[in-house]
């Protein structure tokens, strides 16, 4: 079967340098998205995020041998993976700290979507118009939302909206939440994405563009959009995305 249709897009918004990295890879049985958002507020913060984008990639090269055995634990290696070896390299390299990265990874397979994230790259499910799964955040205003401190829309704004809980390279071991794959419908949307592109964006500007456009049209609109809509404090921007139809990627 032909692999799903997949579009991405990234952008430096008013950042010095793009630290994100986009990635996506297909076998005949199976597709890996990924994004990665190198921290900022740690040097080469592009080095981590390149070294989990490769890490993913190279991985599901090697082993989608037209499918993986076992997307979820394909998952979650390479999660702590990418964690080890970004701080290998941060050794090898005697940086003073080690870089760090968070990133969100989605496997379609068998008709189902699986995925992982640490931090605040997203993972989006949707559906007929509404959003159907999103990641939880590993951030401390994810955890206010929890607690109804705030509305969801306040989430990209909120000052404290850069603390993170988890990521890659730091001093914890990261510890990604695991769901069972879900079963994919007709015209299913998959959707990852950095904050830089989710922050700035309402849900209803999100789906909107989601469901009256091609994917080839709404991602790099969205990516614009959320350009605009940050202004002189726009982060990177950065979204990979998919829409499923049966027979794709099975």
């Amino acid at each position: 079967m032909k692999p799903p249709a997949v579009v991405q897009a990234s952008r430096v918004g008013q950042r010095e340098r793009n630290e994100d990295r986009v990635g996506h890879w297909s076998a005949a049985e199976a597709t890996l998205l990924a994004v990665a958002d190198g921290l900022g507020g740690h040097a080469h913060g592009d080095v981590a995020a390149q070294i989990a984008i490769n890490i993913a990639g190279t991985a599901f090269e090697a082993e989608a041998q037209p499918r993986l055995d076992d997307p979820a634990d394909f998952l979650a290696r390479v999660i702590d993976t990418a964690h080890a070896t970004i701080l290998l390299e941060a050794h090898k390299r005697d940086y003073v700290d080690s870089p760090r990265t968070v990133i969100a990874a989605a496997v379609v397979q068998d008709g189902h979507a699986y995925w992982t994230h640490i931090g605040d790259c997203r993972f989006y499910l949707i559906r007929k118009g509404r959003i159907l799964v999103r990641s939880r955040d590993h951030t401390v205003v994810q955890r206010l939302l929890d607690e109804g401190r705030i509305r969801e829309e306040a989430m990209g704004t909120h000052p404290h909206r850069n603390r993170l809980l988890q990521c890659l390279g730091g001093i914890q071991q990261p510890q990604a939440e695991w769901q069972d794959g879900v079963r994919l419908a007709r015209d299913d949307i998959v959707l990852l994405c950095s904050d830089g592109f989710w922050g700035p964006l309402t849900p209803r500007q999100m789906l909107h563009a989601l469901i009256s456009k091609p994917l080839t049209e709404a991602i790099p609109e969205l990516a614009d959009l959320a350009e605009k809509c940050a202004g002189p404090d726009c982060d990177n921007v950065s979204a990979v995305a998919m829409a499923w139809r049966e027979g794709d990627g099975e």
